[in-house]
């Protein structure tokens, strides 16, 4: 309190891609396929999509996760993202 007026502390601001990025991509916990897009394994990861792709080409990604190629293509299996991320 300063001079008699109480401060109140800022409101977080989020961004706009934050929040299209969590409407995009629904809790890992509910995702019923088997797969999911290198950008969707990047998000639930907290990583960049390049990063993922770097991983995949020198076979450096986390123990239990190994993408699958699909028509070219890298698929994330959920159940290793769920085993890696701790999630039921």
């Amino acid at each position: 309190m300063q001079n008699g007026i109480q401060q109140t502390p800022a409101p977080k601001l989020v961004s706009p891609a934050k929040i299209a990025a969590h409407e995009k991509y629904p809790p890992l916990g509910v995702v019923t396929s088997p797969t999911v897009t290198t950008e969707a394994a990047a998000h639930y990861l907290n990583r960049r999509p390049q990063t993922l792709r770097g991983w995949a080409c020198a076979e450096t990604f986390p123990a239990g996760l190994h993408p699958i190629r699909i028509n070219g293509r890298l698929g994330w299996p959920v159940a290793g993202l769920r085993a890696v991320l701790g999630v039921q």
